[in-house]
């Protein structure tokens, strides 16, 4: 009985020894959640995409959280959630919000069966990434679309088709949350996210290839040819060439469309406008 007894009260003073000390423990490495955290979470879409630079949404969460706490959440933003959730944040943390230009997705190649024909036959693991890294693709252009949808694959949106009939990739612009899953999965990098414009009217060269003038035709009918032609005609000096293909600024761009009417390959892309009256004398 004596036995039973002291054996009940070591282990009952262990307990009580062990219960002091976790309890200590307890208090001296609590972690204390932020209560906005949660609210903020909420708040996202939940999407965990990566679009806005961070692991998941939990992640982004947290910088915006520490950035309220710095009094600043500038630069930190949900391409998913837009402008909208965005400014609920904002108002969950005290904070303005950051605002941003809606962004989309394009795709920087016209080389559509039509103008860039195929020459060679593919016998691979039919992705974008194993096509590129064997071989050029299945036509002369190293630049252009190889067509497999690893971009379709990466969308979590439903936002990207390849259309079968130029075997190219369509961007839906009502899908599209620009996170950007599309641009880090294209190879040769042809897709860019590029900001959507005033009524969702954008101007951009749909070309990549840096081969000189010639050899770019060859491959390609559509391919830019550096010829500078849209340089010059441009009065914001919104357009560079380098490496023999150009590129349009969309902070500079007035979308004023003469680039497009002067391109001699028609690489240049007036998206969203509305057709042109014509004239009664060109009639």
């Amino acid at each position: 009985m004596n036995f039973l007894l002291s054996a009940i009260l070591v282990l009952g003073a262990i307990a009580l020894v062990a219960a002091v000390i976790l309890y200590a423990c307890s208090k001296k490495f609590a972690v204390h959640e932020d209560a906005r955290l949660p609210q903020v979470s909420e708040l996202l879409p939940g999407a965990n995409c990566g679009g806005c630079g961070f692991a998941g949404c939990s992640a982004l969460a947290d910088a915006l959280v520490k950035g309220a706490d710095k009094g600043t959440i500038e630069g930190l933003n949900c391409p998913v959630g837009g402008t909208e959730v965005m400014d609920k944040v904002a108002e969950v943390l005290g904070m303005a919000a950051a605002g941003g230009k809606p962004m989309v997705a394009v795709v920087r190649c016209s080389g559509s069966c039509e103008v860039r024909p195929h020459n060679v036959i593919y016998d691979g693991l039919q992705t974008c990434a194993a096509q590129h890294a064997t071989c050029a693709g299945e036509t002369a252009c190293g630049y252009g679309c190889l067509g497999c949808g690893d971009c379709v694959e990466a969308c979590k949106f439903g936002a990207i088709n390849i259309n079968h009939d130029t075997m190219l990739p369509e961007v839906d612009e009502e899908k599209c949350t620009a996170c950007g899953a599309c641009v880090k999965a294209c190879p040769r990098n042809i897709i860019q996210l590029r900001p959507k414009g005033p009524k969702n009217r954008r101007i951009y060269v749909g070309c990549v290839s840096k081969d000189k003038g010639a050899v770019a035709t060859r491959a390609c009918k559509a391919a830019c040819i550096g010829c500078s032609k849209c340089t010059r005609e441009c009065k914001f000096e919104a357009i560079t060439v380098s490496q023999n293909v150009a590129y349009i600024d969309a902070d500079k761009c007035r979308l004023c469309r003469k680039c497009a009417d002067v391109c001699p390959t028609q690489a240049i892309h007036a998206v969203n406008f509305p057709q042109r009256k014509i004239k009664e004398e060109e009639v």
